[in-house]
This record gives structure tokens, C-alpha cells and sequence, in this order.
């Protein structure tokens, strides 16, 4: 394993802050566990991903200011969500675009602003991280990571190092979940639909846990699995990365 980076700087993401710590504090053990220095600068807020995509990028624009004022002397940043990491690396350029200035200083960060598999497989250069997680588990990949950051196989193949770990092939795993933020409240009934879909392929598999890089795609096919009673968890790719023998998740 090559030198880790030492200092790493958490963009906790709103979501995770206010709904799922759980998950912030898995990334900080698991990070650590590797070697790197973790702050988190506490001065973070959102990175403006809500207001762009329901059509208000321009109020969009102090929050881009911001996350370059709190994260722009970080030489990685690193989120345990692929949706917000995709919001500052796709639509922070579109945000700030025709001001020179900040299109600049996005242009500088954006490369050092890392979901959190691309940094352990690309930086870190691990796969095996010393996880254990005695469970049968398949794995979602979210659209944002899939298809705007393009993580590609990277959460399978530190999946696949986990020790004690059963993993299957969730079926149709590159179909969307249907939660897509706002869409799941402006069209409500075609989002149930495909999550239901989800969740039923989620069960065909026999997993007691499905996986996934984005806590808010994982809230959807939970909420569907939870009301059906399928007894399956959903966990945070984190949280299982972090789950060792002497401190299980």
C-alpha cells in the first residue's frame, strides 16, 4: 500500500449530517484505521445541490463560494455520497460559469474532491481495508455514482475483500431506484413503482442487507423494504467498511 494521504478533510454532506451520523463517524474510523489525519471543517454546509436541480442555480452560487472558502486549502476532500460529490464536480462548474474567478477556483478543487471508494481504491490504493461483516449482502449503485462520477466497480471491489461476507448479484443493478431527490416528491407514484421493483430485486437475492454509497437511495428502498417486512437492512457502504471483529457494525 503506498503512503496514504494524511490530511483529509470530511464533506459530511447535509443529509448524512442531519439524518445518518452513523455514517460520518464509520468514514472517520475507517479513514483513521488507514492512516489519515481526518478534520472536519465545521464550517460546511451545503454544497448547493437541492437549489440547482429544482432550478435556483443562481442562489446556488454563494454555497459554491462557500464550499471553495472552507475545502480550497484541503489537497483531498473526501463524501461519503456520490450524489453530493457529483453536485460539486458537475454542477458547481455549470453553477459558477461566465465568472472567471470562481470557475477558476472550482476548476483547482474539483480534482481533489473524491467519493469515498474512489479515494481508498485510487489514492490509498487498498481494496482489502481489515473489514469483517459475517452477513449475505448485494450491492446498489446509486445513478450519481454510477453514471455522473463513474465509480465504476470500485464499492464491489472493496466489497468483495470484506471478510465473512456472502456477496450476491442484486438483479437489474444499474437500474435507477426512484428516488432522484425532488422527482420522488413531484412524481410520487412512478417513483414507488420502480423503488418497489428495487426492493423486490433486493429480496429475490436472499440478502439480509443491501448496500449502497448514497444514504438517500438507500432511504427509499428502505422505506419500501421496511413497509413489505422483508427483514432486510439497509447500510451505508461505510458502515460496512468500518465493521471489523472487535467492532462489528
Amino acid at each position: 500500500m503506498s503512503t496514504p494521504t494524511r490530511r483529509v478533510a470530511l464533506f459530511a454532506t447535509c443529509f448524512n449530517d442531519t439524518m445518518w451520523p452513523e455514517t460520518l463517524k464509520a468514514t472517520v474510523r475507517l479513514l483513521e484505521r488507514l492512516g489519515c489525519e481526518v478534520e472536519f471543517p465545521a464550517e460546511q454546509t451545503c454544497c448547493g445541490q437541492i437549489l440547482t436541480n429544482t432550478g435556483y442555480a443562481a442562489d446556488a452560487v454563494p454555497l459554491v463560494r462557500h464550499f471553495l472558502d472552507v475545502f480550497g486549502s484541503y489537497d483531498v476532500v473526501v463524501a461519503p455520497s456520490g450524489s453530493c460529490v457529483g453536485s460539486v464536480r458537475e454542477q458547481h462548474r455549470m453553477i459558477v460559469a461566465g465568472d472567471a474567478s470562481l470557475t477558476s477556483r472550482v476548476e483547482a478543487l474539483v480534482p481533489r474532491v473524491l467519493e469515498l471508494s474512489e479515494f481508498l481504491v485510487d489514492v490509498l490504493q487498498v481494496t482489502d481495508v481489515g473489514a469483517y461483516f459475517p452477513h449475505r449482502v448485494t450491492y446498489h449503485p446509486t445513478c450519481h455514482s454510477l453514471r455522473m462520477i463513474r465509480v465504476g466497480d470500485k464499492p464491489l471491489r472493496l466489497l468483495r475483500a470484506v471478510r465473512g461476507m456472502d456477496l450476491v448479484d442484486l438483479p437489474g443493478a444499474d437500474e435507477c431506484c426512484g428516488f432522484g431527490g425532488t422527482f420522488a416528491m413531484k412524481n410520487a407514484d412512478v417513483s414507488i413503482a420502480m423503488g418497489a421493483d428495487k426492493a423486490r430485486a433486493v429480496m429475490d437475492t436472499g440478502a439480509e442487507v443491501v448496500v449502497a454509497s448514497d444514504n438517500s437511495c438507500l432511504s427509499h428502498i428502505g422505506g419500501i423494504l421496511g413497509r413489505q417486512r422483508a427483514g432486510v437492512r439497509t447500510m451505508h457502504l461505510a458502515e460496512v467498511l468500518a465493521s471489523t471483529e472487535e467492532e462489528p457494525a
